[in-house]
């Protein structure tokens, strides 16, 4: 009997693909777009992304090509509370946060395989340009893809065991230019779809916006101008809230200093942006906690990994080691610029993920 799969249908061309090539392979495939709109006001707006609208109609067109069954699942007030509330959250204090990776983890593995398995699906499967991969000692990783310039497993260091286990990612084996000739050849209308950029819940790139607008749904406090300082605490201006500012920054600071200055820290507790020289962006070392190891059940002495602190880094090699604390220390060979709070650190060895977590400091 064959294996069951869900595949998460996004509208777009690799998901699309990764069923027909699940479904080549044997599988019986079943489509899935996930609804997190809480309204269909937000659903229909153009930034919907993956979720959206046109999402849904593009995914069903699909399935239908494919003679799969398709359905739509409701997972609003999962993605509200596990991705919207913790990026707010995050922002307001000081924080520069990834929510898709928030999203991959809660809602599109931990909430859509927990509803595939309740209805006897033996897999999920998605469109990610990553492998998977079993060690000897058994432990699962996610193996970068065979493309380099489209490999995603930067945002997928979070996953656990139990769903690794139990997902498909047959697009990882391929170029993005073989998806698109596969998806022509069949005749599919997304072989030409561009690929979604922005973040699904933020119009424009307007981080800000959202921000206030949702705390003020949350009955936070609004952030509030603040000084620009400098290391040494000088008073250098007026900054418009943090929640406008991340490390490293230099574009719209609008202030005119005579030379070049760049966010080096920020201070939520005196409301404070600290600013400095390109110089005093880089670092040899940062501290993470909220860890997820995938090729060790724990860290139990010093590592020699490559560290990605962000999804576009290239990487760098260093050394990790575990703190009484629990924390992990990340000491870098060489600086690397701009390490942001809020932002993940993915370690790697060989072309696995090795584990990761969240930036402290």
């Amino acid at each position: 009997m064959a294996k069951k799969v869900v595949v998460g249908m996004s509208g777009g061309v690799d998901s699309s693909v990764a069923a027909y090539l699940l479904k080549e392979q044997g599988y019986d495939v079943i489509g899935v777009t996930m609804r997190i709109w809480e309204n269909d006001e937000q659903q229909t707006q153009e930034n919907a992304g993956c979720c959206g609208l046109s999402a849904v109609e593009d995914a069903r067109r699909v399935a239908q090509m494919l003679d799969i069954p398709y359905y739509v699942m409701n997972f609003g007030e999962t993605f509200r509370q596990c991705v919207v509330v913790p990026f707010v959250e995050d922002y307001l204090h000081a924080r520069t946060p990834n929510p898709c990776i928030l999203c991959n983890r809660y809602v599109k593995w931990e909430a859509l395989l927990q509803r595939s398995l309740e209805i006897g699906a033996d897999y999920i499967a998605t469109g990610h340009y990553a492998r998977i991969r079993q060690l000897e000692n058994g432990r699962y990783v996610i193996q970068n893809s065979v493309t380099a310039k489209k490999d995603q497993t930067y945002a997928l260091y979070s996953l656990t065991q139990h769903q690794l286990s139990h997902t498909l990612m047959p697009v990882g084996d391929y170029e993005k230019e073989e998806i698109r000739e596969i998806a022509a050849r069949l005749g599919l209308d997304v072989a030409s779809k561009p690929d979604s950029q922005d973040i699904c819940f933020v119009p424009d790139n307007d981080y800000a916006a959202v921000v206030e607008r949702e705390a003020a749904n949350l009955s936070k406090p609004l952030p509030v101008p603040g000084d620009f300082v400098s290391a040494d605490g000088k008073r250098l201006g007026q900054h418009r809230g943090i929640i406008h500012y991340t490390i490293g920054q230099r574009k719209g600071l609008n202030l005119a200093m005579g030379h070049p200055v760049f966010v080096t820290e920020i201070r939520p507790e005196t409301n404070e942006v600290v600013l400095g020289t390109n110089e005093e962006v880089f670092t040899d070392r940062l501290v993470c906690d909220n860890l997820n190891f995938m090729a060790v059940e724990n860290l139990e002495g010093p590592a020699e990994v490559t560290a990605k602190i962000r999804y576009s880094h290239a990487g760098a090699p260093c050394t990790i080691k575990k703190s009484e604390n629990g924390q992990v220390e990340c000491r870098f060979k060489e600086p690397v610029r701009a390490v942001t709070p809020g932002q993940a650190v993915v370690f790697y060895q060989n072309d696995y993920v090795y584990g990761g977590g969240t930036i402290l400091r």
